[in-house]
C-alpha cells in the first residue's frame, strides 16, 4: 500500500485545497493530511489562521478526499513524517520544501517528494479571501 501524506493551513478552505488534496490522492492507496496547529501559522507565515485548528481539521475530514486527518505536531513540525512514514509527500505550489527535504535526508528515509501545480491561483487563495 502506498501512503501519501499533504501538508497544509486549510484555511478558509477553498476549491484550490481540495485539487490539491485531490491531486494528491492520485499517487497512492492512502492519503493522510496534516494540518498545521495555529503557533506553526503564525512561526512560519507571520500571523494567526482566520480559523482555529480544530476547525481547519474537521473542515478537510468533511471534504472526504483524505484517508486521514491529523493535526501537525507543535513541538516539530515534521515528526509526523517519522511516525506515519509515508512513501510520498505532496507539497503545494507554493510550499517551501526545503526543511522537508533536509528532514528526509538526515533521517535517510526514501520518501519521494511531488510538486501539485496551483489549480486557479489569481482565484483560489487563502489570502485573497482574507482581504
Amino acid at each position: 500500500m502506498v501512503v501519501v501524506m499533504a501538508f497544509g493551513t486549510f484555511d478558509l478552505f477553498h476549491q484550490g485545497h481540495c485539487y490539491y488534496l485531490e491531486q494528491a490522492k492520485k499517487y497512492g492507496d492512502e492519503l493522510i493530511v496534516v494540518v498545521a496547529q495555529d503557533e506553526n501559522v503564525k512561526r512560519l507565515k507571520g500571523f494567526f489562521p482566520e480559523q482555529k485548528q480544530d476547525i481547519r481539521k474537521k473542515k478537510v475530514e468533511d471534504a472526504k478526499i483524505a484517508s486521514k486527518v491529523v493535526l501537525g505536531n507543535s513541538d516539530d513540525m515534521l515528526k509526523v513524517i517519522a511516525e506515519c512514514k509515508p512513501d510520498i509527500i505532496c507539497l503545494g505550489y507554493d510550499q517551501q520544501s526545503n526543511n522537508v527535504e533536509e528532514y528526509i535526508r538526515q533521517n535517510n528515509f526514501h520518501i519521494k517528494i511531488v510538486r501539485i501545480n496551483s489549480f486557479k491561483p489569481e482565484q483560489y487563495k487563502s489570502s485573497k479571501f482574507r482581504k
